[in-house]
């Protein structure tokens, strides 16, 4: 969002912008992580607009897929991107202690079932 603001100021917004709509996987980390502010929604809708039913996206969230819709700060922008996002999605919802800071150790086998705590809501 940031190099898009930049791109907004200099004249290459339009170009800057492709970086993100044309690559045939874009890996979004940690959306929601700050507000968005100023034209930062209308960019993010922008950006899932023109990826949606064309490339993948895959975007990872410490938010719940109904907290997405409130970073548009337009409940109709923010409806008509969770409409292209979620539209063929697979949801994966991890459920359970942070692997970067897991409780200690409390009679946990070695080896378990990584996927465990995982659902999928697709």
């Amino acid at each position: 969002m940031r190099q898009l603001r930049a791109a907004r100021a200099d004249g290459s917004h339009d170009r800057r912008m492709l970086r993100f709509t044309t690559p045939k996987l874009l890996i979004v980390d940690d959306l929601g992580l700050r507000p968005l502010s100023g034209d930062e929604p209308l960019d993010l809708y922008e950006i899932i607009r023109q990826r949606y039913e064309r490339a993948a996206t895959i975007l990872t969230s410490n938010r719940s897929v109904e907290e997405l819709a409130q970073l548009f700060g337009d409940p109709l922008l923010g409806s008509a991107a969770m409409d292209r996002l979620l539209h063929h999605a697979h949801v994966l919802e991890l459920v359970g202690d942070s692997y970067r800071n897991p409780p200690p150790a409390r009679g946990r086998k070695k080896g378990g079932n990584s996927m465990k705590g995982v659902r999928d809501e697709s």
